[in-house]
């Protein structure tokens, strides 16, 4: 008995300290953390929902979940074939061209109206703390930091590890001009190295108001925040980008919620809509939607175009990983809704309205 709780508690030691290493981050504390707790949408010590969400859906289990992620035995959760993918000069792109181009799961790149923005990006083939423990399929890991010219604004929606990657933000530091992201998230980023006159941190229903014609506001969504031990201390957002020409509303990570609808009345029509679709199960139902939810969240935003994403690269849920882009695909065909499917790395040329896209998917095994 002595030796068994001798191991335990070394084995507490080692993991409290893995988690005081960079990567984790850094927990607000001082002026950050006395805004934080000002923000109306914090209270008993941590950021909450518009409404009960709880992480786990009624009657399922932490144990039973995991369990299943762990020790689920099929072999359709990740591609056995590689992932089709395009390397595309990026530095190359005249910034007078309007284009979009997708890196796998949530991380894409926009140029808009002159303005480059990258949003959650994710480049290290990992998306877990800890080393090879949630690697990327095979073929979509082929961008790099060096990829990418300078960024006007990196938009970061939460601070999981699948949407803010460590040893990628570091890379792209000496690229970014402004950083975008949720109150206290930039407790990580200045650890991290980032200038605090970078980081832009924002609540919901604020709006950042630059100077070279993109309003970026800062709106809900319906998830949770936390790295290492902590959890909800930071705030997890959607964002809607109003440039000269168009409107491009981005979900980030979230559950079904009225928020949709309440942002669909304010700020439409919206151009292009990027919701996730991926990583879901009945067992999480609330913080992440099923592709009938992003079909209706499409609708209540008064979208002309849906871009589907959170898919393809990495397996975070039990589904198969070729579902969530073929269950949205029949919903968008038969609700005649135009869909965007392009491969990782193709350009998404947003000026061009008769621009079609392959089911790639369906010619991976």
């Amino acid at each position: 008995m002595a030796v068994a709780v001798a191991v335990i508690f070394i084995l507490g030691i080692i993991v409290f300290l893995y988690t005081m290493t960079p990567q984790f981050g850094q927990n607000p504390k001082g002026e950050r953390l006395t805004r934080i707790i000002q923000s109306p949408n914090y209270r008993n010590g941590k950021f909450q929902n518009k409404h009960h969400t709880p992480q786990l859906t009624e009657g399922y289990g932490y144990t039973k979940v995991l369990y299943e992620y762990l020790f689920n035995n099929s072999t359709t959760i990740k591609p056995t074939e590689s992932i089709p993918s395009i390397k595309t000069d990026i530095k190359a792109i005249p910034l007078t061209e309007n284009v979009l181009i997708w890196f796998g799961h949530s991380s894409y790149y926009i140029q808009v109206d002159g303005i480059r923005i990258l949003v959650d990006p994710v480049f290290s083939g990992n998306a877990s703390p800890l080393p090879g423990g949630t690697k990327a399929f095979k073929g979509t890991d082929i961008y790099t930091a060096s990829d990418f010219p300078e960024i006007d604004y990196l938009l970061i929606s939460h601070d999981h590890y699948d949407h803010f990657d460590y040893k990628t933000l570091v890379a792209l530091k000496p690229k970014i001009k402004s950083l975008v992201c949720g109150l206290g998230v930039g407790a990580h980023l200045e650890r991290w190295g980032y200038s605090p006159k970078v980081i832009i941190e924002k609540d919901w229903d604020e709006t950042v108001e630059p100077e070279n014609g993109i309003l970026i506001h800062v709106l809900p969504a319906r998830h949770f925040s936390g790295r290492a031990l902590s959890a909800n201390n930071t705030l997890w957002a959607s964002y809607l980008l109003q440039t000269k020409s168009r409107r491009i509303y981005i979900g980030g990570d979230s559950g079904y919620d009225d928020h949709f609808a309440r942002i669909g009345k304010s700020f439409g029509p919206i151009d292009i809509t990027i919701l996730e679709n991926g990583q879901y199960d009945t067992a999480w139902k609330y913080i992440h939607m099923q592709p009938e939810e992003v079909l209706k969240a499409f609708k209540e935003l008064g979208a002309k175009k849906l871009f589907p994403v959170h898919s393809s690269k990495f397996a975070l849920g039990n589904h198969a990983w070729n579902e969530p882009l073929e269950r949205i695909s029949l919903l968008a065909q038969s609700e005649n809704v135009p869909l965007m499917t392009p491969v990782i790395g193709e350009v998404v040329e947003l000026d061009n309205p008769r621009q079609i896209f392959k089911k790639w998917w369906k010619e991976v095994k």
